[in-house]
């Protein structure tokens, strides 16, 4: 009896990424079709960034006055390591390695790794929480941005104007146009997410390496050395707190982990160089034009500047306005179908209550929990209202992901140490991205009091709820398991001689 008890507890306890395993799951193989689908489904997050994270960094470093060869050297050095060593060295090179048959994210990592130790279970929790919390922050920074990119050309300013009410009215009737089409599926509007984030990248790298041509010195930036300097430099007006901003860069890395499984290890594999290409250029193109125009007067009389949009020419920004609130849109919709699939995972590992799930299309692992919809929808609105503009939700933005980020790098820490029992790669990997990680998180803490406070609440909200589902889940089951039998014995017998009942 208990070992039959005990068959039917690990059963229980089989994550969803086990039961696909077991079950012959295979890996998606490399295509052009898939890689297609990977640019759409994967990189929305991270291919966003461009619009605010240098626009983030020289605002909090005294504005484009303060702009200086070094200043934007050091600057774009930061960022161009920063998504060297995080999303390309941990993520692509190391964490795609630790797939629980082909599956990443998180929770797929701990199923690796819950045998190594019990205490595991917490800085999963933690993560996945943190993940979630990020996944309702996202929609509403990146489609403000996009929405604030239209004061960039004169008809878009008349109808903003210099206050916030129309932008926040119309990022809201667009919030509310995404979380309402869930219901229906996005299976038909997915065909068009690859080709459109293909457009998006190449604008990227088309916009970057137009505004290199009049500046090619600005390609010293990609000496780590820039970096370093830069962030001990006195130029460095914000101090630590500018790797907050930097970090913005990589903030989409999680989702590239996570996603594994929905598109193949080989199609990242085959598509993050062309990604990465674009990114860097795109950042190299606003380091020129802001050197070009630190001396401006149009620009030195703006309170914002934001050099993703001010860097191309003024015909083209309308185009460049739509293009990226449509890629905002699209990483958006990859947040919100994410998290979904992690509800839905946490869920089988009984971190979390069981929730109705629907599955509105024919397409393969797509999902749809109407209750998690509905909380991030009120949630998005609701971070739109209490922030108002882009600049101060992006003081919230980075501190969730970082708390995310430093869990996996104890999962992992723990994967190549338990799993793969190599002790001394172990602790290079922890000292390193642990030292990484832990500047940056200290940099997003700095910015608690202007918005963060908000992510840790949410985050802390869901791990609550994780933590005490999964005790609760935990004494019902040693409840039974511990159940004294042996008082029951004598009316099992009578039970069992009594011929009154079939």
């Amino acid at each position: 009896m208990s070992k039959g008890v005990h068959v039917a507890h690990n059963k229980l306890e089989a994550s969803p990424q086990d039961q696909r395993g077991q079950g012959g799951h295979g890996a998606i193989p490399l295509s052009a079709g898939m890689l297609l689908v990977t640019l759409g489904v994967v990189y929305g997050d991270i291919g966003t960034s461009p619009m605010y994270t240098m626009k983030s960094i020289v605002a909090n470093n005294g504005g484009i006055g303060t702009v200086s060869e070094d200043m934007i050297l050091g600057a774009l050095s930061l960022v161009i390591w920063t998504m060297t060593l995080v999303t390309t060295v941990k993520y692509v090179v190391i964490a795609m390695k630790a797939d629980n048959h082909n599956e990443g994210g998180i929770f797929a990592l701990f199923s690796l790794v819950r045998k190594v130790a019990p205490w595991l279970i917490l800085p999963a929790m933690i993560g996945g929480a943190a993940l979630l919390a990020d996944g309702i922050l996202t929609p509403a920074v990146t489609v403000t941005t996009a929405i604030e990119g239209l004061r960039t050309i004169e008809w878009g300013h008349a109808l903003l104007g210099d206050g916030q009410t129309n932008a926040i009215i119309i990022t809201i009737i667009i919030i509310c146009g995404l979380f309402a089409m869930q219901r229906a599926g996005t299976s038909s509007i997915g065909k068009l997410f690859g080709p459109l984030m293909t457009l998006w990248f190449l604008f990227l790298a088309g916009a970057g390496l137009f505004n290199m041509l009049g500046n090619p010195s600005i390609l010293r930036a990609l000496n780590p050395i820039r970096g370093i300097m830069f962030l001990f430099s006195p130029i460095n007006h914000s101090g630590i707190m500018v790797l907050g901003f930097v970090f913005l860069s990589t903030t989409g890395a999680e989702a590239l982990y996570s996603d594994m499984g929905h598109v193949g290890k080989a199609n990242i594999y085959a598509s993050w160089p062309f990604v990465k290409a674009a990114l860097i250029l795109n950042y190299l193109g606003q380091g020129a034009w802001l050197l070009a125009n630190n001396s401006n007067p149009q620009m030195l009389a703006m309170d914002i500047v934001n050099p993703f949009y001010m860097m191309l020419p003024e015909p083209l920004r309308p185009f460049a306005i739509v293009l990226s609130a449509v890629a905002a849109i699209i990483a958006s919709q990859a947040l919100i179908t994410g998290s979904f699939s992690l509800v839905s995972e946490a869920t089988r590992l009984n971190l979390m209550p069981h929730l109705r799930i629907h599955y509105p299309s024919d397409t393969k692992g797509q999902l749809y929990i109407p209750l998690v919809n509905n909380i991030m929808w009120v949630g998005c609105i609701f971070i739109v209202l209490l922030f108002q503009n882009s600049e101060r939700m992006e003081s919230a933005y980075g501190l969730a992901i970082t708390v995310t980020m430093l869990m996996t790098t104890t999962l992992l820490t723990s994967y190549i140490a338990g799993i793969l029992k190599h002790k001394l790669g172990a602790c290079v990997f922890a000292l390193l991205f642990g030292a990484i990680e832990l500047c940056f998180f200290a940099s997003c803490l700095t910015m608690f009091f202007d918005g963060g406070y908000v992510m840790i609440f949410l985050a802390s909200l869901l791990f609550g709820l994780m933590y005490v589902w999964r005790r609760g889940t935990a004494i019902e089951r040693t409840q039974t398991i511990l159940l004294p039998v042996s008082k029951y014995i004598d009316q099992l017998g009578r039970l069992r001689n009594d011929e009154t009942y079939p």
